[in-house]
């Protein structure tokens, strides 16, 4: 859980911001919000904004990598452990 605040302590302003989402997926929003014990949907905005600000968890780059991996798993173009280890000189023990 992020360690950010909202406020309370006198040292920050809270302010309001707005953004538009589709209905569908503020729904999505209001499920998960209520489905994980959160007491409104500003909380649960508010501790994803703050997760997501301290705990990066892809850059694009990091994503485009990711992605690649999983085209290179599709064409068969991976090595199993034992491949690598034989292939790189590695031993599992």
């Amino acid at each position: 859980m992020s360690k950010a605040t909202t406020g309370g302590n006198g040292e920050d302003d809270i302010v309001t911001v707005n953004f538009k989402v589709t209905e569908s997926f503020l729904n999505e929003i209001d499920d998960t919000w209520q489905g994980r014990g959160f007491n409104s949907r500003s909380e649960f905005i508010r501790y994803t904004l703050r997760d997501g600000v301290e705990f990066p968890t892809f850059d694009r780059d990091e994503l485009i990598a990711l992605l690649e991996a999983e085209e290179d798993i599709r064409e068969g173009k991976t090595l199993s452990a034992d491949a690598a280890r034989e292939q790189f000189g590695t031993d599992d023990e």
